[in-house]
């Protein structure tokens, strides 16, 4: 429900849904914005086909791993776009990436140095 003064968007995304058994079998679910919980951020990840739509934590905006990501994004392709923020990595990366953050949050490790443009052996 809006508070005064605050604005309402018609927002429609599908993400996936991974609280399941086995996460690599997503079903998809439409979110409307009144869906996002307070405090998290849809963005769009991959290109072509892979693409997903993702809902993060906002918090993810400040973090040097994400703030990376942005940054090798606007090298690569330039970040001359409006609307959704697209991150045109491959979803296993930034899944990657996302995990890594993740776990970091939960034991405050130091950051890692993380590519998605660049080709790497962790997988």
């Amino acid at each position: 429900m809006l508070e005064e003064g605050e604005e309402s968007y018609n927002l429609e995304l599908e993400v996936p849904v991974t609280n399941r058994p086995y996460p690599h079998h997503h079903r998809r679910k439409k979110v409307l914005a009144k869906d996002i919980p307070k405090g998290f951020l849809p963005i769009k990840v991959g290109q072509g086909e892979e693409q997903q739509k993702i809902v993060m934590p906002i918090v993810y905006l400040n973090h040097p791993l994400f703030s990376q990501l942005l940054k090798e994004a606007e090298e690569e392709y330039g970040f001359d776009q409006q609307g959704t923020i697209i991150i045109p990595c491959h979803v296993k990366d930034f899944r990657y990436v996302q995990g890594l953050i993740d776990k970091e949050k939960s034991s405050q490790h130091q950051h890692h140095v993380i590519s998605c443009f660049r080709p790497s052996s962790r997988y």
